[in-house]
């Protein structure tokens, strides 16, 4: 381990994904997932979306000089994964695959950029 760094990470001020169609992702995640963008990026170029505990997720068009990616592994916290799995459905999204591990439920389905994305809950500490 190098000690003597000038800079030290200190955590991560956002996560997201490139998208084809950035006002086609936003009416996505907007419509499907209920979520309101924070902030929006002039031309529809994407936007920004602030949760309750401070994280944030982004969903960018890069134009020619940032071509689209298609990205996963992002995990989104629900308070209910039944009913987020249900409305998902509802909207004609797919999931692709329900998992339970010993500390979590997840579900996975895409974004209309297919994009991969997962609901999540976890499950409760055990003492």
């Amino acid at each position: 381990m190098v000690s003597d760094r000038a800079f030290k990470i200190t955590g991560i001020d956002l996560s997201g994904y490139m998208v084809k169609d950035a006002p086609r992702a936003i009416a996505f995640y907007r419509d499907v997932l209920g979520l309101e963008p924070t902030s929006e990026y002039p031309g529809g170029m994407g936007a920004e979306y602030e949760f309750p505990d401070g994280s944030t997720f982004g969903l960018w068009h890069g134009g020619d000089d940032m071509p689209w990616q298609r990205g996963n592994g992002l995990l989104f916290a629900v308070d209910d994964l039944g009913a987020a799995v249900a409305a998902v459905k509802a909207a004609g999204c797919k999931i692709e695959m329900e998992y339970e591990s010993p500390i979590c439920f997840m579900a996975m389905t895409e974004d209309s950029e297919g994009n991969q994305l997962i609901l999540h809950k976890r499950k409760p500490a055990q003492a």
